[in-house]
């Protein structure tokens, strides 16, 4: 019985310590400047193109968009990296061919939108911010590389980023 007794005891101090040093843990986390870093992104499908099926906010491209390749990663001081290859409007749209514009970007310039679900001032309500990035320069063959950085709110949960024009429309979003 004393053992059985020693063993529980000892296995709670255990348990103890590990549950203290937890926290510890969990803030040395906090030094790690990554938030998110992703390998590819979609394109806006027909349905979300224009403002009927915005996603947080913000609308889609007025027509659809194909992205080649992309990845990119968000850090906690508000730096977003992106490098898109082939973002395109969509060459297999009958509207996009339509126009002639299959394949191709008729965009001179990309920026991010970063957007985050956060809290009011008070702390009580969730809210959504959108932050973007500056213009960078984007070929007609959709090549872009977006190397910015954005206020981030505090705190930044579930954060999506948003390849987009000028005006704020998005082509390309983290996802599949």
């Amino acid at each position: 019985m004393k053992k059985r007794v020693l063993l529980l005891l000892s296995c709670a101090v255990l348990v103890g310590g590990l549950l203290a040093a937890g926290p510890a843990s969990v803030a040395s986390d906090q030094g790690s400047t990554k938030i998110l870093k992703f390998q590819t992104m979609v394109g806006v499908p027909r349905p979300y193109t224009g403002t009927t099926n915005a996603i947080r906010g913000v609308p889609g491209g007025g027509l659809p968009w194909v992205v080649g390749q992309a990845m990119g990663k968000l850090k906690a001081n508000g730096r977003v990296q992106i490098e898109v290859q082939g973002l395109v409007l969509d060459p297999n749209d009958a509207d996009v061919i339509a126009a002639g514009l299959a394949g191709k970007n008729p965009v001179p310039s990309f920026k991010a939108i970063v957007s985050c679900m956060s809290k009011d001032a008070a702390g009580t309500t969730a809210t959504t911010v959108n932050v973007e990035t500056a213009l960078f320069p984007a070929s007609m063959t959709g090549d872009s590389e977006i190397d910015g950085k954005v206020n981030l709110p505090k705190p930044c949960i579930a954060p999506i980023v948003f390849v987009t024009s000028p005006a704020g429309q998005w082509f390309a979003t983290t996802g599949m």
